[in-house]
């Protein structure tokens, strides 16, 4: 496809609030297409689009499409129904129709160096960490992050035509759709095996992702490793060297120490993928120091006396036994209480048991309903309430209102605490209900 067709048409985006589609829509303004939007609700990402001078509707309807175009291309979010009034119009009118991931690969193929980064966990972090070096580094990338980086008012950037990084997702397959100068995979598991038609299926598009890379960067295991065993280009890290501390020459002890567990090995793979593309590792490995962060990444939100509230978006068994590691490093003579909210049915129910070890190792938990992203709830599926029966006597099931759970949540408080939201769905909402009754506390 040749993006250019439509530079004098229109590029509509339905579902344009979605982190994966507010970045899109504004490289597309920034790079001169006509662009507008529209989603269900309105939110920051909406209100930095319509700040730039762009149309965003609130609410779905063809009316929102600009219908005197003949040329328009509309993009929309895995969210949207085939039955979303501006998709099914478009498609009545054959109109081209790309998914997020679709547009995206198009994009990156724009670029004389694109870079992807894939994974079941860690891409959004090493995503925005590479390009926060190249910027660092006065490489005037392109990039494109899926999620809010602290301190950058936009999470994507058009750059200057030479690199382009970016996230790419596996949740949907369309990773396997993108070309890239360096492929990027963080690590592997079936997470999201049921979206794709299975597990073999998400492997063998994980395999064909590798496979479109000119380079492959990828973090040792055991299913990587047999997936990428045939790639002719290939740079395998081993999680023992990274955590040697002897990965990072220009590191000191201290340097390292804020960079613990997961963190270090977004960081190892980031570096790498830098030195590759021409940056002195030197210079990649101390811009990793003023790296800001990703919002919803191992964020505190609040700090008082005896108690630190913080907030990470696990929501796999694997990152939440990652996220409860550097916790307790970070803060070991706290009393760890969790908040988890399972975020998809389909999730929960293929690593409940998981679910239930990894948690069981906080102090205490509270457990929310389920974040169903959109998607049904099946009949006779576990629940938020069955988990936090499995997990024991030191967990509890809170449904209610936001405002209300927080305080059930802070009136349970009666030590030094540490209370960590673990949620990628709306938990976050909590925060303000959880500052208040903290405050209120301290009183």
């Amino acid at each position: 496809m040749d993006l250019n067709f439509y530079k004098d048409g229109n590029i509509h985006f339905t579902g344009c609030a979605g982190a994966g589609m507010a970045p899109l829509m504004y490289i597309m303004h920034r790079k001169g297409f006509n662009v507008s939007g529209s989603d269900l609700e309105k939110n920051a990402n909406t209100e930095n689009l319509a700040a730039c001078g762009l149309k965003v509707f609130k609410g779905q309807s063809r009316d929102n499409l600009p219908l005197n175009s003949k040329k328009l291309l509309l993009v929309y979010s895995s969210a949207v129904k085939e039955d979303n009034p501006e998709l099914a119009y478009a498609r009545s009118q054959d109109w081209t129709c790309l998914r997020r991931g679709e547009m995206l690969s198009e994009i990156a193929a724009t670029y004389k160096r694109p870079v992807a980064i894939s994974g079941s966990h860690g891409k959004t972090s090493v995503t925005a960490m590479l390009a926060h070096i190249l910027r660092e580094s006065g490489a005037a990338p392109g990039y494109m992050v899926g999620g809010k980086v602290k301190g950058w008012k936009f999470s994507s950037d058009p750059g200057n035509g030479d690199i382009f990084v970016t996230e790419v997702d596996e949740s949907d397959g369309t990773h396997a759709s993108t070309k890239t100068h360096i492929a990027v995979v963080t690590n592997v598991e079936d997470d999201h095996c049921w979206s794709v038609g299975g597990t073999e299926a998400l492997y063998n598009n994980f395999a064909q992702f590798a496979r479109q890379g000119h380079k492959l960067i990828y973090v040792q295991s055991e299913i990587p490793d047999r997936l990428f065993k045939t790639h002719p280009d290939k740079t395998a890290l081993s999680k023992e060297e990274i955590d040697d501390k002897k990965f990072f020459k220009h590191l000191s002890t201290e340097e390292l120490s804020g960079l613990g567990g997961f963190q270090r090995w977004n960081a190892a793979v980031a570096v790498s993928a830098a030195a590759e593309l021409g940056i002195e590792r030197e210079k990649a490995e101390k811009a990793v120091l003023s790296f800001p962060g990703v919002e919803r990444r191992m964020t505190v939100r609040y700090t008082g006396e005896n108690l630190v509230i913080m907030e990470d978006y696990a929501h796999h068994p694997t990152e939440v036994r990652a996220s409860i590691s550097a916790l307790r490093e970070r803060f070991p003579e706290y009393h760890l209480k969790l908040v988890f909210q399972p975020h998809r049915y389909a999730r929960l129910q293929r690593y409940f048991e998981g679910f239930a070890e990894e948690l069981s190792k906080a102090d205490s938990s509270v457990i929310v309903p389920v974040f169903a992203a959109w998607v049904e709830k099946g009949e006779n599926m576990l629940t938020s309430k069955d988990l936090a029966a499995k997990i024991g006597v030191e967990s509890e099931f809170i449904d209610g209102s936001w405002e209300e759970t927080a305080g059930k949540i802070i009136s349970s408080i009666n030590e030094k605490t540490l209370l960590a939201v673990l949620a990628a769905g709306d938990a976050d909402a909590l925060f303000p209900f959880l500052i208040k009754y903290s405050e209120t506390m301290k009183k």
